[in-house]
């Protein structure tokens, strides 16, 4: 069994029904509401988003994104350990983003900074209570 195979498979044991609703729930802009009725487990989630291009060996970064909007860092923490591990892609690497998904505060980092003791504003005390 492959790693990637084997990250699908550890990835399905941890997926029970009630989160897989959540999970389709959250990808409904990708998955037709007939689709999703059809899916009845997490093999054959992944096997959808397989075939619909939204996941590959090499491209996690959709289902990192579902995970992460679905509130589980559990699931969120295989595919980033696997994604480094394996892959050997870090999210300080500068690489192409369909092989990872960049949290938008990184995006900005060189524009975000914290303001010099002259940029600062400093406001008045209030005025005390007669």
């Amino acid at each position: 069994m492959s790693e990637y195979s084997s990250l699908l498979s550890d990835l399905s044991e941890n997926i029970t029904n009630e989160d897989l609703d959540q999970l389709k729930s959250a990808c409904k802009e990708d998955i037709t509401e007939d689709q999703s009725n059809t899916i009845t487990s997490s093999k054959e989630w992944f096997n959808y988003l397989e075939e619909n291009q939204k996941l590959a060996q090499d491209n996690l970064s959709y289902i990192e994104h579902i995970f992460e909007i679905s509130r589980r860092p559990d699931l969120l923490t295989r595919v980033i350990e696997y994604r480094t591990t394996v892959l050997k892609i870090s999210e300080d690497d500068e690489i192409d983003t369909k092989l990872t998904r960049i949290p938008s505060a990184k995006k900005y980092k060189d524009i975000i900074r914290q303001p010099s003791e002259d940029e600062i504003i400093k406001l008045a005390p209030p005025p005390k209570k007669v």
